[in-house]
């Protein structure tokens, strides 16, 4: 652009020198001054370069602004294409934490419906109809004739309950004993001994009766039994009974 003007006054400043050269020759009185043939059409070609120069500065302008608006919207893209991702992440995020949840409750509602449908009751009487013992040694005490055994957790074969799942349980043990011989029960959970009922031998009474009952506290697989003590006896009959249920899941 400043060449173009330096051009320019160059060529006026020559325009004018010649103008005035060729007045000082030519210069008749009334008559407009003009300039030379090849030095106005120099000035035309150069009036024609300028106008294309300032036409191509407007177009490069123009360009310019619209580059600068288009940088500038791509930043709001960019921007709000950042935004996009963060609002991505967040439900991204939510719904895992929404998955974990549901997973969490399907397996709180699995857990509360396992512990509906765990149930254990059981009761059984040894029957016969015939005195059990005394023996000279604590034997373990089968009650064969099963009354309920809803979880299949007693076996009248060996009259041992084994607890299919952890909780809380509740056990009675009962007898009915002739009063002519000592007569003893005994709770074990697996080794340990937990209650007894007995009676001791007398000449005055003809039978006698005794109960006992406990709540224990099983994991699963622990044994739970009764013994018939040493040197006692027990009849044979409905009213001798081993029972037990499953108060609740731990």
């Amino acid at each position: 652009m400043d060449f173009a003007i330096s051009l320019f006054v160059l060529l006026s400043s020559s325009l004018i020198l010649a103008q005035d050269d060729g007045n000082a020759i030519t210069e008749k009185p009334d008559e407009t001054r003009t300039c030379q043939p090849d030095m106005c059409d120099l000035l035309m070609a150069f009036g024609a370069m300028k106008e294309k120069i300032a036409a191509v500065e407007t177009r490069l302008e123009d360009s310019e602004t619209r580059l600068r608006n288009s940088e500038t919207r791509l930043k709001d893209s960019e921007t709000r294409l950042k935004d996009s991702e963060t609002r991505l992440k967040d439900s991204e995020t939510r719904l895992k934490d929404s998955e974990s949840r549901l997973k969490n409750s399907e397996n709180q509602l699995l857990e509360l419906r396992n512990k509906e449908r765990t149930k254990v009751i059981f009761s059984a009487a040894t029957g016969g109809g015939q005195a059990i013992g005394p023996f000279n040694t604590d034997k373990t005490l089968i009650y064969r004739t099963v009354i309920t055994n809803i979880g299949d957790a007693y076996s009248p074969h060996t009259g041992i309950f084994v607890a299919p799942v952890a909780g809380v349980y509740y056990f009675t043990i009962f007898f009915h004993a002739g009063g002519h011989e000592r007569a003893g029960l005994l709770l074990y959970k697996n080794n340990q001994l937990m209650i007894m009922t007995s009676d001791h031998q007398t000449e005055a009474d003809t039978a006698d009766n005794g109960g006992n009952a406990a709540f224990l506290q099983l994991q699963p697989g622990d044994h739970v039994y009764v013994v018939l003590a040493a040197n006692s006896h027990v009849w044979g009959t409905s009213h001798t009974t081993f029972s037990g249920l499953l108060v609740t899941q731990m």
